[in-house]
């Protein structure tokens, strides 16, 4: 297998989305069958050049809607247009776009050369422009010693690259991907995460990535629409959604997280102070002038945002005590699940920053802990 790179995207200037006309427009999009709504009013802008991942569990429209893009599925209602141009009506072969599947769905009989020109047999291009346009494309896959191969000879992961090398050898405006790493395990999946993404910036070509991977979603893409039963929930970059998710799903469906019931105890011009019963307490957040007193909210904090002891730390804010009640070792981090006094379990991730003995952990089972975490760490979910 030839050496990826391992380069990362050179940085560029942040693109401010939704100036000017975007490569893609969907336009209060639906798509029922029979009584079961699909996709439901779905509207979005997707920029030109963009990696943009369409994210969501089994059943909430993402491929529907990938389906909708490529011309194999009609809207029920709403318009959809490429590069200005309204696609209703028009076949899948007319339209500007190419779609790779997770399957791959290569040629078992042809070469792995064979398999990238496929699709370049009814271009108008002379034999010479054809060949020089696979060699372009097994080049930029890293492919090239391997072009006689079948795709038996090859890795599940040289596959992978056969079949997006194929799809970008017609040089399509839109290039679509239902999810393309499906198929591969854990750590080649995150290797060929960046080489995608290496691969897109260098074509410049739009990506739209359907994943129910988190993870792939906020490694691979500029900018993240998360789904839940036909509806768009949140569209933004990896850091927007993690860090301030605008409703309690995309908060639990993004990552882990604590998520409790609070009320409003007080609002101040520095933070905001909110009654947390599961938790035992008044506990400090940042100011948000959302919220008034005596509004219900939910009180979540990220694992990793909370410090974990054991004695009691100095400050005297947004402190808990509580007991280990499970250890899961992961080699780079550790997760305590903490029970509190009143039965709550309270997640904490600690990283293992340094080499340490199992008798070294920062606690044992059934060790007394204090948790502690900055008011800015907290988030209030209204929704």
């Amino acid at each position: 297998m030839a050496e990826a790179t391992k380069e990362a995207k050179p940085a560029t200037p942040a693109p401010i989305w939704g100036k000017g006309a975007p490569h893609i427009r969907i336009e209060n999009v639906s798509k029922r069958f029979g009584d079961f709504v699909a996709v439901d009013n779905v509207s979005l802008r997707i920029e030109k050049g963009e990696l943009f991942a369409l994210l969501g569990g089994s059943g909430c429209g993402k491929t529907t809607l990938l389906r909708m893009l490529a011309g194999f599925e009609s809207p029920t209602s709403g318009k959809i247009s490429i590069d200005g141009q309204d696609m209703a009506g028009v076949a899948p072969y007319e339209r500007p776009v190419n779609m790779m599947f997770q399957s791959y769905a290569l040629f078992p009989h042809m070469s792995v050369e064979k398999n990238v020109g496929y699709g370049l047999k009814h271009e108008a291009m002379s034999d010479k422009e054809r060949a020089d346009r696979v060699r372009e494309m097994l080049d930029l896959v890293q492919l090239t010693p391997l072009a006689g191969r079948k795709p038996h000879q090859i890795s599940g992961g040289q596959r992978q690259r056969v079949a997006l090398a194929r799809a970008l050898a017609c040089h399509p405006k839109v290039l679509l991907l239902d999810e393309p790493l499906g198929a591969l395990d854990k750590k080649l999946r995150e290797h060929m995460q960046i080489e995608l993404a290496n691969i897109q910036y260098k074509t410049g070509i739009t990506f739209v990535v359907v994943t129910h991977d988190q993870e792939e979603a906020m490694t691979l893409a500029t900018r993240i629409a998360v789904m839940d039963k036909g509806v768009v929930r949140q569209i933004g970059s990896a850091t927007e959604i993690y860090e301030y998710p605008n409703s309690r799903f995309v908060a639990g469906f993004i990552g882990s997280i604590n998520l409790e019931d609070g009320v409003v105890d007080e609002v101040s011009e520095e933070c905001t102070f909110v009654r947390v019963d599961a938790l035992g307490g008044v506990f400090r957040a940042r100011a948000d002038k959302r919220v008034k007193k005596g509004d219900k909210i939910t009180f979540a904090i990220r694992p990793e945002k909370i410090t974990i002891t054991r004695s009691k730390p100095d400050r005297a804010v947004n402190t808990i005590a509580g007991t280990v009640n499970d250890l899961g070792y992961f080699g780079k981090d550790s997760l305590y699940r903490v029970k509190l006094a009143n039965g709550e379990i309270v997640s904490v991730n600690f990283v293992n920053a340094r080499r340490a003995g199992e008798n070294e952990r920062i606690a044992q089972w059934e060790d007394k802990v204090w948790l502690s975490f900055d008011p800015t760490a907290v988030i209030l979910l209204t929704e």
